[in-house]
């Protein structure tokens, strides 16, 4: 293990890596239970998307291990499952099996651009000052995740508000909804104890105290779980499962549309968001874990995309909607994650999860929540990189971070922050420093906000 992964040299240990590969697999569970429930809305048999995605992650996150030796994690990307059920299959009108298709066909398009390097070059394209931008606006963004995850803030007249223990109260809520709220902010407050202490695995503790705590609040009535509102049981129903046959979504995809127009744009659609949410995580969590070089380069860059690519393209193939890396990858990371043997140990439990389901099921949200918020204090402590006295250089970067957690996508900011870099470059006599990528780049974007 010390040969292959290089952990000295990466200044980590076999139980680190452990810890942060339980970590990061804690903290994305979630996914095996989410994705079922809106890719079963196109149609596809939801047993069998479960088996998918716990397949394809671990796929997914073995040849991230393998092929770039990097502690990124991955699975079926949360925005690009919506679109594949709610645009491509209820909107557009589509069947499932051709919005697999475009997945696949997105897939090896992927592979053809890693291997070829375009997609690296569009990593070391980015400017230092955007690619410390993006680690800070993945924090923002995974912090409101986790907010919004815990129900600490909630839906309303200002588009986002405080949650309301009194209407809870009012609403006879509070006994599934309102007492989670509170068990996660009691999570953020243990975890931040435990991070102040310098714990080792606080994050893991952290999700697994506020777990048992609200198992203790189900055991004595003061959590009613309320399955039609979605508050489920914390406590597993059994220990063992057997996995659902994959055979209804395995070699689904219908390529017959394959070369007509509207095809070729929801491919475009599901590439575009990919390309520019992987990008995003990997400098994020890239910059966080000090891994990029002095010129701001990840040395295994090209792996770990071909790890992505890889990724989708079985996915596609096992049934279930575009694979990506994980913003959640940070998690491992902030515990000390630095190999591919994070990555792996994700992976193996991935597969574990196929016959451990309900243990892993049984992890409620609230309990993961307070770890992304944690975390994502981590990645936005970069924001100190940032020279905030260098006006055109900073206003990019600010853009960035705020378009991340606004429009609740990586790829949204990444391209709010190219587009107004180039912009004030270009009008404030500094377009010297512009690499022709950037120009392309920024186009490329312009004429997605147009088209799309």
């Amino acid at each position: 293990m010390e040969k292959f992964f290089k952990l000295k040299e990466k200044n980590t240990d076999v139980k680190t890596e452990v810890i942060a590969g339980v970590t990061s697999f804690m903290t994305m569970a979630y996914i095996l239970a989410v994705n079922p429930r809106i890719l079963g809305a196109s149609g596809m048999d939801a047993g069998s998307v479960f088996t998918a995605t716990a397949l394809a992650s671990a796929l997914a996150s073995f040849f991230m291990a393998i092929l770039a030796n990097l502690p990124f994690v991955l699975s079926a990307g949360m925005g690009l499952n919506a679109y594949f059920s709610y645009t491509v299959v209820l909107g557009m009108g589509y069947n499932w099996e051709t919005a697999l298709a475009a997945v696949f066909v997105e897939g090896i398009i992927f592979i053809l651009l890693s291997l070829t390097n375009v997609r690296e070059a569009m990593f070391n394209a980015i400017p230092k000052s955007l690619k410390v931008a993006v680690a800070v606006g993945i924090g923002f963004f995974i912090t409101f995740i986790g907010f919004q995850n815990a129900h600490i803030v909630v839906d309303g007249a200002t588009l986002v508000t405080l949650f309301s223990f009194k209407k809870s109260i009012e609403a006879g809520s509070f006994a599934s909804e309102g007492i989670t709220v509170i068990l996660a902010l009691i999570g953020v407050l243990v975890t931040s104890i435990l991070v102040v202490k310098n714990i080792k695995g606080h994050i893991l503790i952290g999700i697994i105290v506020t777990w048992v705590l609200g198992i203790f609040c189900q055991l004595t009535g003061l959590y009613v779980p309320n399955p039609e509102a979605g508050f489920y049981s914390l406590i597993p129903s059994s220990l063992i499962s057997v996995p659902s046959s994959i055979a209804p979504t395995f070699f689904k995809m219908d390529l017959s549309n394959v070369f007509s127009l509207n095809f070729l744009v929801v491919v475009f659609a599901f590439l575009f968001v990919d390309v520019f949410d992987t990008l995003g995580t990997l400098i994020g969590c890239a910059s966080k874990a000090n891994m990029l070089d002095e010129e701001g380069k990840l040395p295994a860059i090209k792996g770990a995309l071909l790890a992505d690519a890889l990724g989708t393209t079985a996915g596609a193939v096992l049934g279930t909607s575009t694979i990506t890396t994980f913003a959640e990858s940070a998690s491992g990371i902030a515990e000390g994650g630095r190999s591919g043997l994070t990555a792996l140990v994700t992976a193996g439990l991935f597969l574990v999860s196929l016959f451990l389901s309900p243990i892993f099921l049984a992890i409620p949200s609230f309990a993961t929540a307070p770890a992304l918020i944690v975390v994502g204090f981590f990645m936005m402590q970069q924001v100190t990189k940032i020279d905030w006295e260098d006006m055109v250089k900073a206003i990019p970067a600010f853009i960035c971070i705020c378009a991340m957690g606004f429009t609740y996508s990586i790829s949204e900011g990444i391209a709010f922050g190219i587009i107004s870099y180039t912009v004030l470059h270009l009008f404030t006599g500094k377009s010297k420093e512009l690499t022709p990528l950037m120009y392309v780049l920024s186009l490329i974007f312009i004429l997605k906000y147009i088209m799309l």
